[in-house]
């Protein structure tokens, strides 16, 4: 069997694949938080009809003659640049202006993530649109104390007549007698490799063992960005980028399958040639 035809079966698996994360990311365009993927792609193993020779004598050496058999995702790598800024006028709303994740508690289980779209539900808890609670600390605590989750039902006891949140990501509530109180402290991680972390939905990421552990702290301090109040980072897809990959993709399929075409046809050929 000619080795194109298989060859030309593993492009169409590879761009059929490019094609996969060029739609997820034209369907988060408008995701809160959202960060692009792309594809990343090498070539498979190939076969060596003969091997490199050195000179000897009065003869030159020779190259290796080697026939690639084909090409696979070699991995898909996250884009982490800032997105675009919407003002949303909503106190509890966050951006995170650099680096760093919000940390949130989804039953239990410990994750992270860009989007800062949070409100605050019946119980003063300060959610994500799936329920999943904002961590950091509860004052007096701070850091490097251990976050936990952030409830601000102080704010509905009537003592306070309105709250604010700083670029440290601090909860300052004032009083009718226009005395601050510091109620909490958002947290914020960042990792030695982001790239190596896992998404499993609702525009959240999970620590890997590739990621590094989360190295947690306030807003503005280390390395982790400043808060801002009423506004929440939009998706970072480049839909110019996105809708010229699609087309890349589209044409590599269709190149690949010319080549199963043509294989076959050359196959038919020699099919042929007992009539």
């Amino acid at each position: 069997m000619l080795r194109s035809l298989f060859t030309g079966i593993a492009g169409l698996g590879a761009h059929q694949q490019m094609l996969d994360v060029t739609a997820n990311n034209v369907a988060n365009v408008n995701t809160t938080g959202y960060k692009s993927s792309h594809t990343v792609f090498e070539d498979t193993l190939s076969q060596t009809l003969t091997g490199a020779g050195g000179p000897t004598g009065g003869v030159g050496g020779t190259n290796a003659q080697q026939v690639g058999l084909g090409v696979k995702l070699a991995g898909t790598q996250l884009n982490f640049t800032q997105g675009a800024s919407q003002a949303t006028g909503v106190t509890s709303n966050m951006l995170i202006n650099g680096d760093g994740f919000f940390m949130i508690d989804k039953g239990g289980q410990q994750l992270f993530t860009r989007a800062g779209n949070f409100t605050l539900d019946s119980a003063g808890n300060l959610v994500t649109p799936d329920g999943s609670m904002a961590m950091g600390w509860m004052s007096p605590a701070t850091p490097p104390a251990a976050p936990t989750d952030v409830n601000l039902a102080a704010l509905n006891s009537g003592t306070y007549v309105s709250w604010s949140i700083d670029s440290a990501g601090n909860v300052n509530a004032v009083d009718s007698a226009g005395v601050t109180t510091k109620l909490a402290q958002v947290a914020l991680a960042t990792f030695t490799n982001p790239n190596g972390l896992q998404k499993v939905g609702d525009s959240a990421y999970a620590a890997s063992a590739n990621s590094g552990t989360a190295a947690v702290g306030a807003p503005k301090s280390g390395s982790r960005g400043s808060i801002s109040s009423g506004y929440v980072e939009m998706s970072n897809v480049d839909l110019s980028q996105e809708l010229t990959n699609l087309i890349i993709s589209e044409r590599g399929f269709q190149a690949n399958s010319k080549v199963i075409t043509t294989s076959d046809e050359v196959l038919q050929t020699l099919v042929n040639l007992k009539n």
